[in-house]
Parts: structure tokens; C-alpha cells; sequence
């Protein structure tokens, strides 16, 4: 589907002004799959190892095609799409050690290596006896130079992954009703996602009440309790699509909404709306979410405005640069990024939007279509 040849090209480019000689990529990394085509797996809540599983990876080098390292059990049962040729395999009897040391040092003289921030720490700890006299340097902040910009082709996958939710909470919206549990409309949301061809959630789904009549805080963020009248209905949820993300939210009123909600819905609303006007590019992300935030602090409730303005997104959920009050760095045509206004006042009131945005040469463009008018069930 993409041209994984000319990423790595542009990325070799970006090594080449660092000078950098040689990267190490862990394997189910965004960073590998960015630039190989390596497919991730689904995420596990613990951790899924195997005999050998640190060297688990691909070096890249700009004279050498990826030469992956992997345990034999990843080759056997978890290369979905075949083993690449420039594949060492490291069997359970192997001498792991000296097989990825041949690997690692088969590159000549190495200077400098990037190495993924995400690498596990035996990792990091066996490339540093390979490589005693060389300096280490963050990979993942070279590869965000190529990610952050996303192309037509990705712009088209996260689109049809933001209408995918879009679809998911049109079809649930109205089970949002007393009695029903939280559980309940998360289950249903999940399956809904799965069922429109979601590989995964992006992230873990959540479904939460706040109000009046509990005094419950947006981090507890799902249990089994049914829902009541007069509170707010919080949705935080998205889907994958062929390696690329989602991120989707919105509050849901059940019974007759108080005035006090009526103007924090609109106030939360209107402060998305000023941050998605701010969008431009040269404009930094810090004053984007100045002025979201400024909004809801001349509203009265800056407070429980508690989170920063949002995120870029791609093929992980949470990437860089952040929309947030300490990241200034300037917007760039086709970026894409949250922005996810809340006010989270626990006994009172909760309420958020979230939608991602893609910076076009005129400005900021929603990718979501779903609707921000107040909804009450």
C-alpha cells in the first residue's frame, strides 16, 4: 500500500544529518512499521515474550536492506505477512548474544546508533556491550520528523477510521438510557467497532457518568453501574483502520438538561471551535491550545479544564508534537491532532468533545462529521 523504500529513503536522509550510522527498531513498533511494512500485533495487557525476546527488531542502515532479528517463535506464529529474506533466527538453544552481536557489528564501524525509546531494557543493555565507544541518541524523535506529516493516503485511512466511530456512537446514541450500564455501552461500542472492520480499539474504550448525583471523577472512567437521570454520559473511544487511528468523544445528557449544563455543553463546544479557528500553519501548538483553553477559563470553569488541549495521532493514538500549553512547535500542513476541550468537575458536571484535525493550508479541518449539538436521551 505505501512505499516503504522511499520513507526509508527520507528517513536515511534524516540519519545522514545526525549523523547517525546505524538504528535499532524493536519488533510491534509504529516506528518499524512506519518504515518496513512490519506488521503490529493486537496489544495485550501484559506482556507477550518469548525465549530471546530482546532481540526482537530490525537494524537499518542506508547501504543494507532491514535485517531483522527475530526469536523463532515470532517467526513461526507471528509473522502474518511471511518472514522477510534478511531474517536472522534465533532459536531457543541459540547463543542469542553472539547472533545479534554478527548481526549488529556485519555494518562496519558504528559511531552512532538510534535506538527506539520504546526498545526493552535488555535490549538496550546488550546493543551497549556491542557497542561500548558509541553514543546512543533517540530514534523515535527522528522517525516523528517523517510521521508527523501525514500523506493523502494516510489523511484517507484515518478519515475512514474517525467516520467509523462517528457511525459506531450514531448507532448507540440512543441506548443511552437509565438503567443501562456503562458496561453495557462500552461492550456494545466495542463490538460495533470490530463489526464496521476495526482491527482494535486504539485505545481502551470508556464510557462514564458525572453530575449531581455522584461524585465521580473522569478517571474512573467505566464501571458496571446503570445510569441514572441528570448526568452526563462521557464516550472516549476509536478504532484502527489498516494501521492508523482514531480518537472520538462526546457527552450524551440523559433526562431534561439544567441550564448549568446546557452552558457547559456550549462553552466546551465553543472552546473546540476556537481552537480548530486557531489552526494554521507556522501557528505554534501551544497557542492552539491557549486558545481552546482560554474559552472555558473566561467561562469560569478554567479549573476543571484539567488535561492539555489534545495530541497528534496516527498510527499510534498519543504521538508529537502535543497540543498542549509547554510544546511550541509550529504547525505543519497535514498534521493531524486532537482537540478535546473538557470541563471535569466531579459532583457538578462533565462534559468533552473529541475530534481530529488535519492542518490544511487554509486552516483546520474536522475528519469527524459527527454532530456537536446537545443530545439528551
Amino acid at each position: 500500500m505505501f512505499d516503504y523504500r522511499e520513507r526509508r529513503e527520507k528517513f536515511f536522509a534524516l540519519m545522514e544529518a545526525e549523523g547517525i550510522d546505524l538504528v535499532f527498531l524493536p519488533k510491534h513498533s509504529a516506528d518499524l512499521d512506519y518504515l518496513t511494512g512490519t506488521e503490529r500485533r493486537v496489544v495485550t495487557f501484559g506482556n507477550v515474550a518469548y525465549t530471546h525476546h530482546w532481540v526482537a527488531g530490525a537494524f537499518l542502515h542506508p547501504k543494507h536492506e532491514p535485517h531483522f532479528v527475530l526469536p523463532r517463535m515470532i517467526v513461526e506464529f507471528d509473522s502474518p505477512n511471511g518472514v522477510d529474506p534478511h531474517t536472522t533466527t534465533i532459536s531457543e538453544l541459540d547463543d542469542a548474544f553472539a547472533k545479534f552481536k554478527k548481526v549488529a557489528t556485519s555494518f562496519g564501524q558504528i559511531k552512532k546508533i538510534a535506538i527506539s525509546s520504546r526498545t526493552w531494557g535488555e535490549s538496550m543493555i546488550n546493543i551497549m556491550k556491542i557497542f561500548p565507544d558509541a553514543t546512543i541518541v533517540n530514534a523515535e524523535t527522528i522517525v516523528n520528523k517523517l510521521r508527523r506529516i501525514k500523506s493523502e493516503q494516510e489523511i484517507g485511512l484515518m478519515t475512514r477510521a474517525c467516520h467509523l466511530v462517528d457511525g459506531v456512537l450514531s448507532n448507540v446514541k440512543d441506548k443511552v438510557n437509565v438503567g443501562v450500564t456503562e458496561l453495557d455501552l462500552k461492550t456494545e461500542i466495542n463490538f460495533q467497532m470490530n463489526n464496521l472492520g476495526s482491527k482494535t480499539e486504539s485505545f481502551d474504550t470508556a464510557v462514564w457518568s458525572m453530575g449531581p448525583k455522584n461524585n465521580r471523577d473522569a478517571s474512573d472512567r467505566r464501571t458496571s453501574n446503570p445510569l441514572t437521570s441528570d448526568m452526563g454520559v462521557s464516550f472516549d473511544f476509536g478504532s484502527v483502520i489498516n494501521g492508523y487511528c482514531s480518537d472520538f468523544g462526546r457527552t450524551i445528557h440523559v433526562g431534561n438538561p439544567d441550564k448549568d449544563y446546557e452552558f457547559v455543553y456550549n462553552l466546551v463546544m465553543q472552546a473546540q471551535a476556537a481552537g480548530i479557528a486557531a489552526v494554521k500553519p507556522g501557528v505554534l501548538a501551544s497557542e492552539v491550545h491557549r486558545a481552546t483553553r482560554n474559552v472555558i477559563v473566561e467561562g469560569g470553569y478554567g479549573d476543571w479544564f484539567r488535561h492539555r488541549t489534545g495530541h497528534c495521532i496516527g498510527m499510534d493514538v498519543h504521538e508529537f508534537p502535543f497540543i498542549s500549553e509547554e510544546d511550541h512547535t509550529p504547525l505543519e500542513v497535514g498534521m493531524t491532532f486532537t482537540i478535546e476541550p473538557s470541563v471535569f468537575w466531579p459532583g457538578k458536571v462533565g462534559v468533552r468533545v473529541e475530534d481530529v484535525i488535519v492542518v490544511e493550508a487554509t486552516g483546520g479541518r474536522k475528519l469527524n462529521t459527527y454532530t456537536t449539538d446537545l443530545i439528551a436521551n
